[in-house]
């Protein structure tokens, strides 16, 4: 099965498989470093100081759609809704100090796979019923935040060694680095910055189905 065809998933803590019904149009992730610096009333640009990273976020939107066989959307999305309950049957809980938490999952789309991360929130849209008032269609946008260092997640193409990329762009047929650099960067020439963050060396031989990180504009 090539990337393309692969469905997305999310694995949970627990070793639960939750299946995306429709693969995501996109993937936004934010990777980020805290900076500050102390202004001083008429003083020049103050000297920035490292002050450690910042929490990784992922974005998506899921589609889902039971109108082929009438049976209830909900089927799929209370799984959603339930990674942000607390499982007191993770390790280390502990009810008598409120020691608990929800359990993480990790985003899993072909060759992509996210950090260890926390449903941070669902909003969750129901959008089309049947006569009887069944849910048969509905879009729940995720934001996913990342739970611990992962060492797991840096390797992975394609965000490896990319100066930190803020959204993952998935090749289709028919289409070109110089298209996608003029769709998300603003400027067909711009294509070398996406070769070069992917550690492309053949702008031609890239393949539907490839994961791309795409630089932020520069």
């Amino acid at each position: 099965m090539s990337p393309s065809d692969s469905k997305a998933f999310l694995q949970t803590e627990g070793n639960e498989r939750i299946p995306c019904l429709f693969n995501p149009a996109e993937l936004l992730l934010q990777l980020r470093n805290n900076w500050s610096g102390d202004p001083m009333p008429g003083g020049a640009t103050p000297t920035l100081r490292y002050t450690g990273s910042g929490t990784g976020i992922l974005r998506l939107t899921l589609f889902f759609d039971t109108t082929d066989t009438g049976s209830a959307v909900t089927t799929y999305t209370s799984k959603l809704v339930g990674l942000l309950e607390v499982d007191s049957k993770l390790p280390g809980t502990t009810a008598s100090t409120n020691n608990a938490r929800p359990q993480w999952v990790v985003f899993n789309w072909g060759d992509f796979h996210s950090f260890k991360a926390v449903v941070a929130s669902v909003d969750l849209a129901f959008e089309y019923f049947s006569s009887t008032g069944t849910p048969l269609r509905a879009r729940a946008a995720l934001v996913l935040a990342q739970y611990e260092e992962d060492m797991a997640f840096g390797p992975q193409n394609p965000t490896s060694g990319t100066p930190r990329p803020h959204r993952v762009h998935r090749v289709q047929p028919g289409e070109t680095l110089d298209r996608i650099a003029a769709a998300h960067l603003g400027d067909a020439t711009s294509w070398r910055v996406i070769a070069q963050a992917n550690g492309i060396e053949d702008p031609l031989a890239v393949k539907p189905g490839t994961l791309l990180a795409i630089p932020e504009r520069f």
